[in-house]
């Protein structure tokens, strides 16, 4: 577009506010390996990070979500009636491609594909069994159908069903983790197998951007909000027969790229999604060859324990979790938490505030699931509570590890929706290069965060303060008689230099 010459651009600009010329994101904070895992696992962890040129935060990514998944609905952790949490967790690894997040996962995920392919096996025999049964069913039933027919010209009764024409249910094949499908595939597999499942991806923007894509104009975004709290859930789409899950739990992990995050948090609202995440970024390993190798027999069988575990049976009802209690000293330490929590609620906006709410429910899902990982690496006795050691592990994982790498990852979507709104007009700036703009072009975009007068308005504030944009005196009318918002860009934000 042309502007009239008594709007010369002006060429002399003070530096624009730091902020926006760098980004400022926090360092990763320094892993709590052996105060939260102790030494089993700790050297464990050590050793298969080592192996696979990986941090061992990428691992840990991996071991508590898969753990999470594999005690799934068997075993609930509740502080006292009324508060009930599944051990789900879901987790991100966030790295740059040469990162090696796929390799560290992969050391606690392709164990777990390989127990799942030995209980397929065992299965495949009983269902090869069962389609034998189901087709002396076949028989007996159109044989049964037969003699019903003759009964009833005879005037006799219908004789009764025989046996042999009932061949049972279906056996199913379990299925440990997933790597995609859709969530009438997922409500499904999670109906027939109740303890739940994990969502393995090696890429999650896909996943996220994709969840809100469907043919029919619906969303995926509920079915996940619901499958990270195992509530009781109905997938209902046109045409098909509705499934509904007694305990919706699914635990996710998967790696993303720092650039596609941030595109990621820019462009999504907060509706709790992301927050639900525990975001693990850590600084890359130095590239040199491997000297340790973990112990993988030590892993299987702790895996093969977490698997052992099984709901409890009831007569008129499915099956449901067993609760673990906590213990009176557990509460006590859960109180004291749950109040430093409200302390790191202050000051904190968008995403980061989601996350810090979910906090106390993270350390008490995570509580179960480090107490089942001891019960796991050893010989000792099943956990009958959850004891303030337990909790105070998970607490220090939290306060120390969890908070500032989500710090770390959310910093963008951690500010205030004016300088949100201001950092996503600077992308747009960039993006079609602009050395002038008008309000009305910024608008017709319609880009989130900016499509109205009202969210954009900040924004253009924000900038001006920060010596980013100028608005430029006695603008130019538009059709219409309104006249044109016209701002002049700050040529260091384009890289242009004066």
């Amino acid at each position: 577009m042309s502007f009239p010459e008594e709007h010369p651009f002006v060429p002399q600009w003070p530096d624009p506010a730091p902020r926006f010329l760098r980004e400022e994101i926090p360092s990763p904070p320094v892993l709590p390996l052996i105060e939260v895992f102790g030494g089993k696992w700790a050297e464990w962890i050590r050793q298969a990070a080592e192996a696979k040129s990986s941090p061992p935060d990428y691992v840990v990514a991996g071991l508590l979500a898969m753990a999470g998944a594999a005690i799934g609905n068997s075993r609930w952790s509740s502080p006292w009636q009324g508060w009930a949490e599944p051990p789900i967790l879901w987790t991100m690894a966030i790295g740059s491609p040469s990162s090696n997040k796929s390799p560290g996962l992969d050391a606690v995920l392709s164990p777990l594909k390989q127990a799942e392919r030995a209980q397929r096996q065992e299965a495949e025999a009983a269902l090869a069994t069962w389609r034998e049964q189901m087709e002396v069913a076949k028989i007996a039933e159109s044989a049964w159908k037969e003699e019903i027919k003759a009964a009833l010209k005879r005037g006799e009764g219908a004789p009764v069903r025989p046996e042999a024409a009932n061949p049972g249910p279906e056996p199913f094949l379990p299925r440990l983790s997933i790597a995609d499908g859709t969530v009438e595939r997922l409500a499904v597999i999670v109906a027939k197998q109740p303890r739940g499942t994990l969502l393995a991806r090696d890429e999650l923007a896909g996943w996220l951007h994709g969840m809100t894509r469907y043919s029919s104009g619906g969303s995926d975004r509920p079915f996940w909000l619901e499958a990270y709290g195992g509530r009781g859930y109905t997938v209902e789409r046109m045409g098909r027969d509705p499934v509904h899950i007694d305990r919706l739990s699914i635990g996710v992990v998967g790696g993303i790229q720092p650039d596609r995050l941030k595109s990621l948090l820019l462009k999504s609202d907060d509706d709790g999604l992301l927050a639900r995440f525990v975001p693990i970024w850590p600084h890359p390993v130095p590239i040199k060859r491997p000297r340790a190798f973990a112990e993988n027999g030590f892993f299987e069988r702790a895996l093969l324990k977490l698997l052992s575990l099984e709901m409890i049976p009831e007569e008129t009802e499915a099956a449901r979790p067993w609760l673990v209690p906590f213990s009176e000293e557990a509460k006590d330490t859960l109180d004291e938490f749950r109040k430093r929590v409200r302390s790191w609620e202050a000051g904190a906006e968008g995403l980061l505030l989601s996350f810090i709410g979910k906090l106390p429910g993270l350390a008490v899902r995570l509580s179960l699931v480090l107490a089942y990982l001891d019960w796991a690496a050893g010989d000792n006795t099943e956990p009958h509570d959850i004891t303030t050691g337990h909790f105070s592990r998970a607490a220090r994982f939290v306060e120390t590890y969890a908070l500032p790498m989500a710090r770390r990852a959310y910093t963008d979507a951690s500010l205030s929706k004016p300088e949100r709104a201001a950092r996503r007009l600077i992308a747009i700036i960039r993006e079609h290069y602009w050395m002038r703009f008008t309000s009305r072009e910024v608008l017709r975009l319609d880009r989130t965060g900016l499509a109205t007068a009202k969210e954009l308005n900040p924004a253009l504030a924000v900038l001006e303060e920060g010596e980013v944009i100028r608005a430029v005196e006695g603008s130019p009318k538009l059709s219409g008689g309104r006249p044109a918002r016209v701002f002049t860009v700050n040529p260091a934000i384009l890289g242009t230099g004066e």
